[in-house]
């Protein structure tokens, strides 16, 4: 097999991962084989169960956000592709306690479908509400007939400030409500220097001159807005930040959490001059930094790129931020 990653058959990825992650974290989380599904380790305390999902490689997203604070379950599928059904089924079975499941779903139409899918079976048995993801601007203004703004790295966010609240005590009809304001408070847009390029593949998913970027990726390795001339990171977190406060979810006089993500090649150093420059622009603009967080958490498996989130934030959402959490990717 021709391969440039270090695995072994590209179809066995997702399986052979969970496998290592039960060895590195068994204190925190327990990984399940059949039907695949990743919990917190030790016996969950009755409340809300937040669970959420999606295709492989995008670590940590979301298997190492399960712990204290945030996720109970998550449910991983193949490499971009969106677990089935009866996965995310067992998962919420599996840690619902008697108070309901909020299913965090990032809006791509198989993560959609299976997980609407799970919360009809589930009718009857356990209560369930759903908050959709769709913070990046790159497909902001999409068809009628598409599936809307893709869900990218705001569901950190999301998973924490809602985790958060259900560590609590919240009610699940609070809790999904909190998760929708924070939805509507959020944007994320990306930019890449290479695309990435995922096990069984012998080429990224698109090409791009040494002197060219990409504007608006998507975490599946979807093109962007366009392809530009390479240009100062300084240039790139102005058009970033000048684009997410044209959306309209922030503006001059708020403050924001902020979010600085690194797509899956960016080194630290790359995303600790962007967190330097993104809070320059956001001084510039009027806009204030209550809470920033730096490094590489929804990924596009090895792609050399970076976007920036920003959530409007109350003060309830940084209260909520600031309460502990502890998972094997985010830690205070």
């Amino acid at each position: 097999m021709n391969s440039r990653h270090f695995v072994n058959e590209p179809e066995n990825v997702t399986r052979e991962a969970l496998e290592g992650l039960q060895l590195l974290y068994p204190a925190t989380i327990t990984c399940h084989r059949d039907p695949a599904y990743v919990v917190r380790a030790g016996q969950s305390r009755p409340k809300v169960a937040l669970v959420s999902g999606g295709g492989a490689g995008h670590e940590p997203l979301h298997a190492q956000f399960v712990g204290v604070g945030m996720l109970d379950a998550a449910v991983p599928g193949a490499i971009f592709s969106s677990p089935t059904a009866r996965q995310v089924r067992a998962a919420v079975e599996a840690v619902e306690t008697g108070y309901g499941a909020l299913l965090i779903v990032k809006n791509y139409t198989g993560d959609m479908l299976n997980f609407s899918i799970a919360a009809e079976l589930l009718t009857g048995s356990v209560a369930t509400e759903i908050v959709v993801v769709d913070d990046d601007l790159a497909t902001d203004g999409s068809t009628v007939d598409g599936p809307g703004r893709r869900g990218t790295a705001a569901v950190v966010a999301v998973e924490k400030i809602c985790g958060a609240a259900a560590e609590r005590g919240w009610s699940l009809a609070d809790i999904a409500d909190l998760g929708r304001r924070v939805v509507a408070s959020s944007a994320t847009l990306g930019v890449a220097l290479r695309a990435g390029t995922p096990p069984g593949h012998t080429r990224p998913s698109f090409d791009l001159a040494p002197d060219e970027i990409e504007f608006g990726v998507g975490i599946h390795g979807e093109r962007g807005r366009g392809t530009r001339p390479a240009a100062p990171v300084r240039v790139l977190i102005d058009e970033l930040v000048e684009q997410l406060v044209s959306g309209g979810r922030v503006g001059p006089g708020d403050d924001v959490i902020a979010i600085v993500n690194g797509l899956g090649a960016t080194h630290d150093l790359e995303l600790a001059i962007a967190a330097r420059e993104l809070v320059r622009a956001l001084g510039e603009r009027g806009i204030g930094y209550a809470r920033m967080l730096a490094g590489s958490f929804v990924t596009s498996f090895d792609m050399h790129g970076l976007s920036i989130t920003l959530v409007r934030a109350t003060d309830e959402i940084v209260d909520l931020w600031n309460d502990p959490v502890s998972t094997p990717a985010l830690t205070w």
